[in-house]
């Protein structure tokens, strides 16, 4: 969410950055805000006026009362009375606007970062930089699917019959090297200094709508019936929303997390998902990276936070690339995003395994999340997420690029130690 000073100051600089998001059916919002803008604070000084007089006004009724003039004090309660009732139909239209113009602010995007390529889709994305050869071995790679079958690691419809498509169960070995890999990305990011955390699974939608758009809220959250809850699509939620209301001291600063969850999404929208695979799930477990800084650090952190996920799968011997997101492929909150794919030797391309979002002070301001500084001023922090592996899709990177011809699969050398010390399963 915007400041308001922003949008009430320089309105066309808002509206030219919805245009670069290409989200033209919201230049009408700029409007409305500024007129309901205007409208509030003229409401709201109004009742600051009427209750000073109002505290001025019953003062005197006291001191004519003591004077015996009780006909000129009646006359100065009818007064009174008159402005307790504009004040009460002042104060309701201040409530209302106040929310009418909160609930634009909410669906007005993000001022991106200058950086950020324009364009319409992810079609329009920008590659950054590859890391590792992309290799295609002499012999065919089957389907991820077909791998782990080979392998009885997987158990696809066993799961439709207890919950569906979206599901699955894993199996021994692949059982073990999923459960491997999110070992190791723990202790990956422990050993950079950040603090690992289990959140909870479920959050209020207080939190929910102060960490994403209402978009991909209704997308991704299942709702818990009768409850204020939702299930999380992932940590970031219940790390960001950790913080909520709260004061940080900048001696407090950076706050560097990582945590597992399960992640539960939906996934409502043109992808779909797959009726046989594991790339597009309704429920799948993640470890992630989560930052909350000081703005003048958060651009140094963002960089830090991609390069994480880099360092993570090139220690796996995984090929990647970065891919810069163009303005149109950004969620409304975010400043600066950019994607980690790695090599699928099968497709001869790359895909997604993982996200990093800069998004400046947006959640921040949703969530009431302020620093504190020496001087003693208050400003809204910045904060950042980046997946550091999410599995059961970073198993179909992992298999494809560490398959031999008899369908046997290699285990580098920092899973070793998670798989009981072994080199190969097959």
């Amino acid at each position: 969410m915007l400041d308001i000073k922003l949008v009430r100051n320089d309105p066309e600089m808002v509206k030219e950055n919805i245009r670069k998001k290409f989200q033209d059916e919201k230049l009408v919002l700029v409007d409305e805000v500024v007129e309901k803008d205007k409208e509030y604070r003229a409401a709201k000084t109004r009742c600051d006026e009427l209750r000073a007089k109002r505290n001025t006004m019953s003062k005197q009724i006291g001191g004519l009362m003591a004077k015996g003039q009780k006909e000129d004090a009646e006359k100065v309660k009818q007064e009174v009375k008159a402005i307790g009732e504009e004040l009460e139909q002042l104060e309701v239209r201040e409530s209302q606007l106040e929310g009418e113009i909160r609930e634009r602010m909410l669906v007005i995007p993000n001022i991106i970062d200058p950086s950020v390529p324009i364009g319409k889709d992810d079609s329009e994305n920008v590659e950054i930089e590859k890391f590792g050869e992309p290799f295609v071995p002499d012999f065919e790679v089957p389907y991820h699917v077909d791998i782990m079958e080979k392998l009885d690691g997987i158990d696809l419809d066993s799961a439709r019959k207890t919950s569906g498509n979206g599901f699955y169960y894993l199996k021994g070995d692949i059982a073990r090297l999923h459960s491997s890999i999110l070992s190791y990305a723990r202790d990956f990011m422990i050993d950079r200094g950040f603090t690992y955390y289990i959140p909870p699974f479920m959050i209020r939608s207080d939190v929910v709508t102060g960490v994403m758009s209402f978009a991909e809220m209704e997308g991704m959250m299942y709702k818990i019936e009768g409850e204020d809850l939702y299930l999380i699509g992932t940590s970031e939620h219940s790390m960001i929303g950790k913080f909520i209301d709260t004061i940080l001291p900048e001696s407090a600063l950076p706050q560097t997390l990582t945590s597992y969850s399960p992640c539960f999404r939906k996934e409502v929208g043109a992808h779909g998902i797959e009726e046989r695979g594991v790339y597009r799930i309704h429920q799948f477990e993640k470890q992630e990276m989560i930052v909350v800084c000081k703005p003048e650090e958060s651009m140094q952190w963002y960089d830090k936070l991609w390069q994480n996920s880099v360092d993570f799968f090139r220690s796996l011997d995984i090929p990647v690339r970065t891919l810069e997101c163009c303005s149109g492929d950004l969620a409304d909150l975010k400043v600066k995003s950019c994607d980690v794919e790695a090599w699928s030797p099968r497709q001869k391309k790359y895909f997604e395994v993982g996200s990093c979002s800069n998004l400046g002070d947006a959640q921040a301001r949703r969530l009431g999340i302020r620093i504190k500084g020496e001087n003693g001023g208050k400003y809204f922090a910045h904060t950042l997420n980046n997946t550091v592996v999410a599995p059961p899709r970073m198993l179909i990177a992992f298999l494809e690029n560490n398959l031999n011809e008899d369908g046997s699969v290699r285990i580098p050398k920092p899973l070793r130690m998670y798989m009981g010390g072994k080199e190969v399963i097959g």
